[in-house]
Formats: C-alpha cells, sequence, structure tokens
C-alpha cells in the first residue's frame, strides 16, 4: 500500500474536519413548565422545541441541548463557559454580557397573590399597593430594569427568590410569600400538575390573579465573553435568525 506524503495526509485532514458538524451544547432552564423543563431526565418544553427545530435546520451544527438551574446558567453566560442559554428576556444594560437572538415567543407576566393577603388589602396598582409584601420570583429572574428595580425599592416590595415556579407556587399556597410574580401560563400548568400530585378531592388554597405586568419576550441568549471560544458565534446567530424567521 502506497505511503502518502505528509503534506497530502494533512490536506485530506483538514477536508474532512471542513465538512463535520461543529459540536456545540445550548443550555436551556430545567425548571420552567411548559417552556423549558426536565422530565424523566429529557429536557423538553415549548421553547426546547423551538430551539430544537432551528437547530435541525442547521447541519453544520451538531447541538446538543442541556438543562440547567436558571440562576447558574445566567452566570455561565456572565463567564462565557455557556455559549446559549433560553430563554433570558432582553435586559441589555443589566446584562451586556448577552447578545440576543430573534425573539422566539411572547409571555404575559401577572402578579399571583393568596387570599389571606386579598382580605387584608386591595391590590390594584403595581408596585404601590404591595408595599411591604413578601413578593416571591424564581432565581435569576429579572422583574425589570434599573429604574424599575429601584421602584421596587422605593415601595419596600420585599423580594424572595426561590428555585422555579413550582418552589415558589408551593411557598405561596402555604402561605410563605405573599404574592408571586410569574408568567400566567407557567403558573397555570404547574398548578395544574400541584393538584394532580395531591390527595383526590383535596381543594388547594385559592390563589388569584391580581394585576397584569407588562409581556415580556424570550430569546436564545449568547454570552459576548470568551469570543474566542466560539469563532462559530457569528454565523450560528444569523442562521440561527434565519431559521426562527422561516419557521415562523
Amino acid at each position: 500500500m502506497p505511503i502518502l506524503p505528509a503534506a497530502l495526509c494533512l490536506f485530506l485532514a483538514v477536508c474532512g474536519q471542513a465538512g463535520a458538524a461543529t459540536p456545540l451544547v445550548i443550555y436551556g432552564d430545567a425548571d420552567y413548565p411548559p417552556y423549558s423543563y426536565v422530565e424523566n431526565g429529557q429536557l423538553k418544553g415549548i421553547y426546547t422545541e423551538i430551539v430544537r427545530e432551528a437547530a435541525q435546520s442547521m447541519p453544520q451544527y451538531a447541538v446538543q441541548l442541556r438543562p440547567v438551574p436558571w440562576k447558574r446558567g445566567v452566570l455561565m453566560l456572565q463567564t462565557g463557559d455557556a455559549f446559549a442559554l433560553y430563554p433570558p428576556y432582553s435586559w441589555r444594560s443589566e446584562r451586556p454580557y448577552v447578545r440576543y437572538s430573534m425573539p422566539l415567543l411572547t409571555e404575559q407576566l401577572v402578579v399571583l397573590c393568596n387570599l389571606d393577603v386579598l382580605a387584608r388589602r386591595k391590590l390594584q396598582q403595581w408596585p404601590a399597593d404591595y408595599a411591604g409584601l413578601r413578593i416571591g420570583v424564581n432565581a435569576g429572574f429579572l422583574l425589570g430594569d434599573a429604574t424599575q428595580m429601584a421602584t421596587l425599592r422605593t415601595e419596600k416590595v420585599v423580594l424572595d427568590t426561590a428555585k422555579g415556579t413550582r418552589a415558589n407556587l408551593l411557598k405561596l399556597i402555604r402561605g410563605r410569600i405573599d404574592c408571586y410574580v410569574s408568567d400566567r401560563l407557567s403558573a397555570q400548568w404547574e398548578l395544574q400538575r400541584i393538584r394532580r400530585a395531591g390527595p383526590a378531592g383535596t381543594p388547594l388554597p385559592a390563589i388569584e390573579e391580581t394585576v397584569q405586568l407588562s409581556s415580556q419576550q424570550g430569546y436564545l441568549g449568547f454570552t459576548e465573553r470568551q469570543p474566542a471560544t466560539h469563532p462559530y458565534r457569528d454565523d450560528f446567530i444569523a442562521q440561527f435568525n434565519a431559521a426562527i424567521v422561516t419557521h415562523a
């Protein structure tokens, strides 16, 4: 068998690599049903399906989707240890290390409160009527930009973080927090799961939606840090955005 010259071997190796799909990992929120969550060890949800379908139309990239706790995922974007994460909202001044894709989906944020609180006061204006109340939010979740957060502090709204929608709803049901800010669909979906998991015929304490906050769009967020680690970033973003527009 003839021995190939070293230069030819190198050329063939480079060509082989050029034709191979580039492997990369995209992280998704592990506890944000029905949008992004883990079930039976698999990452599922509405955002997961949107990202997966777009990635499947980009054969030059071998995309693996992995779940991650939201707060950790945001930190990984900040340090550059994660290439991409879904579904952050667009808070550009608060997260300057993130570049955003085309919007994937629109969510409606609402404030849910238990009846004990509603029996004590009227909750109509956000955040003025919520002064002194303990408001649950998901860990790593931003309620607004710096101006909005300053308003919450001025109104003496107390934010209480917990890992994920289910944990916050259980705290709300048990009276450990007064209200909870959540996407409406996510809260409704998780409440149904909590009811199904409880003893048959046992009613849950009532929870009511008090006010509707502004809608927010979810994105695929890409790290701006360590650009040399992700030399394909600009090309991937352009192709991903094109895929989102095509499949919209």
